[in-house]
């Protein structure tokens, strides 16, 4: 991620909302098959005789929840650095 930061400067972006954007969408990447590495954690720490299809259905609402929230932040980049 730091090798980004030049043109994330050089353009004008925030350098905490990139990196957050950034942190988000390399998990949303490790979730779908067939390199979903965090469905293989999730199957291993499943019950055993807990198929694969299992867990992916249950890790789909988390993936749509990270969607949302990516998408929220990348519409409105303020709720990034709001501090209460």
């Amino acid at each position: 991620m730091l090798m980004f930061m030049p043109a994330v400067a050089h353009f004008g972006y925030d350098p905490i909302w990139f990196s957050i954007i950034m942190l988000l969408g390399l998990q949303i990447g490790l979730v779908p098959l067939p390199f979903g590495m965090e469905l293989f954690v999730m199957q291993g720490v499943a019950p055993k005789g807990t198929s694969m299809l299992e867990i992916v259905k249950s890790g789909l609402p988390y993936l749509v929840c990270a969607l949302f929230v990516i998408l929220a932040i990348m519409v409105c980049p303020g709720i990034v650095t709001i501090v209460s």
